[in-house]
């Protein structure tokens, strides 16, 4: 497979198999994507992974207050307010194939439904945390979300699927006090990881992209 079939192949996959991926094939994809570019390479990722009993816990923990209807303060905004066009309509075109592929959870809304399937981790037999020094600023945010992307094509290439989870920034104390993370790290994502349980159909559709001319201003060509 080259890049570009990685590429391609590449979508949030949001239904798993249950078949383990061994520690020897998830630190083998975690070594390669550190050779993700980072400024004055300063690598600032620190990357946290869970499987087996640890990672059944964690979704105890999380189904828990979830459904005592706890929350936590949010290490970020996932999405600026008062969202503007074209972008709102692109996000709710997302949404809205999602949901007409998905099954909502017996006496949830779609909404809810999809956020405890998130809090699973989507059943994948891995479950990845992402965080960094809170002293780093937005250059240092784009080096990791470029290691996570590298992680991603590489797991396309070892025939694994994953989901990159910025809602995961929700649970940033319950996360710190699981995983001891120090105070000084703040939670930036999530991601799951498993096999592609290609029969879901919450796996069957892709959302679009928008043309080149819609986004590039090619100048002197």
């Amino acid at each position: 497979m080259d890049v570009s079939d990685a590429v391609r192949q590449r979508h949030s996959v949001r239904a798993f198999k249950s078949d383990p991926v061994t520690a020897d094939l998830l630190g083998e994809i975690l070594q390669l994507a550190a050779r993700s570019p980072s400024g004055g390479n300063l690598q600032p990722w620190h990357i946290y992974a869970l499987s087996g009993e640890p990672l059944g816990d964690f979704k105890k923990t999380i189904r828990a207050r979830f459904d005592a209807g706890q929350v936590e303060a949010p290490e970020y905004s996932v999405y600026p307010p008062g969202l503007w066009e074209p972008l709102r309509a692109r996000r709710s075109k997302a949404a809205s194939q999602r949901y007409a592929v998905f099954d909502a959870l017996p006496g949830m809304d779609m909404q809810s439904s999809l956020k405890l399937r998130n809090y699973s981790f989507f059943d994948a037999p891995v479950g990845l945390f992402f965080c960094f020094d809170r002293r780093v600023g937005p250059p240092q945010w784009a080096d990791l979300g470029m290691y996570m992307q590298t992680l991603m094509l590489l797991a396309v290439e070892r025939g694994l699927g994953t989901c990159p989870q910025e809602i995961w920034a929700n649970w940033p104390q319950t996360i710190a006090t699981f995983l001891q993370v120090p105070s000084t790290h703040m939670v930036f994502a999530g991601m799951s990881l498993g096999y592609a349980d290609e029969s879901a159909q919450i796996n069957s559709f892709r959302t679009e992209r928008e043309p080149l001319e819609n986004f590039v201003q090619m100048i002197g060509f």
